[in-house]
């Protein structure tokens, strides 16, 4: 062999040597606990659920660049956030779409045909119940058997204890760890502050709550029982009136019942967008607070609520409904401090929190009216 073939040989060796292709491999946990093994960082990944692309646009500079496909939900069901994000990113527009936005019109095909290097799936998408094992969930087994990694996230079943390992679980995959952690300790820091607050708290200082999910856009009442928002008016200091006879994550109260259980804290949610937005929430990207205001008073109006403790004191509020199946919710978490426990969160501000969210984290800022008050003089 030559001194100059050598030579090249040597620094061919090299270049291969610093190369991608030799970069060592991700190990990532995911909410299940599972280990997952990634070559390298996540570039081409498809989302169960299209509601969590803003999760990833929270952790990732350009969430539009890695994104191989998604279910249809954030075009139909979030159609004020979508244009706002289709505007920043028009590829979005042809990105393939591979299900609604439940687990039957999911596509394992479709997936696989996109040749991703990631699923994203969620907890509930996995179709397995509390205590099971991640091996016994058909949707997991078919993609390990067809050699794509699969992470499992949950921001909605059980939210306070699986939000930050989703979160990890992303920002490894991702290849983004330490802008999530700078976002992880962004979020702890907020619903650590609340945990603060209501250290001491007795269970009979817990006033009653009602959540009103959806609400104008279905017959009243539908409502949280177990999970999300359940666990997050339980967190904030309150009592969910719903959990005490609803025991799947929704459902529906009667009338009677919340006449009866006379809330003293009212929450409206919507999403002020989709099939619901009509008779719904007016709230949401591009909403303003005029408008979500008087969204609010007709549904308490046309719903037969105005009698409620809640309603007569002022103590009613419109939140975005989204909240619910995402990081962001400790927006909401602080909001419910406030409205349920005025006097130990008076310097609590859920509206500047987004606003910082908004600002220092998100590529495309959330311009609108996301939370607001029946009356203008209780806004946080």
């Amino acid at each position: 062999m030559t001194i100059l073939r050598l030579i090249c040989l040597v620094f061919v060796t090299c270049i291969g040597l610093a190369g991608p292709s030799y970069a060592a491999p991700i190990q990532v946990t995911d909410a299940l606990g599972r280990q997952v093994t990634l070559p390298g960082p996540a570039q081409h990944i498809v989302l169960a659920q299209a509601r969590h692309f803003p999760v990833i646009a929270l952790l990732h500079p350009d969430p539009a660049s890695i994104l191989a496909g998604w279910s249809d939900e954030f075009k139909t069901s979030f159609q004020n956030e979508y244009r706002s994000y289709l505007e920043h990113y028009p590829r979005l527009a042809d990105v393939p779409v591979v299900g609604r936005h439940r687990p039957d019109s999911f596509s394992v095909e479709t997936v696989l045909a996109l040749r991703p290097d990631l699923v994203v799936l969620t907890l509930s998408f996995t179709g397995l119940k509390a205590g099971q094992s991640p091996d016994d969930s058909p949707l997991i087994q078919r993609f390990e058997a067809a050699g794509v990694p699969v992470i499992v996230i949950d921001f909605f079943l059980e939210p306070m204890l699986n939000t930050v390992p989703s979160l990890e679980a992303l920002g490894a995959a991702l290849g983004r760890t330490d802008q999530t952690r700078d976002f992880i300790d962004f979020y702890s820091s907020h619903v650590q502050r609340v945990k603060n607050g209501l250290a001491g708290l007795a269970d009979d200082d817990r006033p009653p709550v009602f959540i009103h999910a959806h609400a104008g856009s279905t017959d009243c009442c539908n409502s949280p029982g177990t999970g999300t928002f359940n666990d997050m008016v339980v967190y904030a200091g309150g009592h969910n009136i719903a959990g005490d006879v609803l025991k799947t994550p929704t459902g529906r109260l009667n009338f009677e019942y919340i006449n009866a259980r006379n809330p003293v804290v009212y929450v409206a949610t919507g999403t002020g967008s989709g099939k619901r937005a009509n008779n719904g929430l007016h709230i949401g990207e591009g909403a303003t607070v005029e408008d979500a205001r008087a969204s609010l008073a007709r549904i308490i109006h046309d719903n037969k609520l105005d009698s409620l403790a809640a309603v007569r004191s002022g103590n009613s509020h419109g939140i975005w409904h989204a909240f619910n199946d995402s990081p962001l919710h400790v927006v909401f978490i602080e909001a419910l401090a406030h409205w349920i426990h005025p006097d130990r969160f008076p310097d609590v501000s859920p509206t500047e929190t987004l606003n910082t969210i908004s600002r220092e984290f998100l590529p495309v800022p959330m311009q609108g009216t996301y939370l607001v008050d029946l009356r203008p003089s209780d806004s946080p």
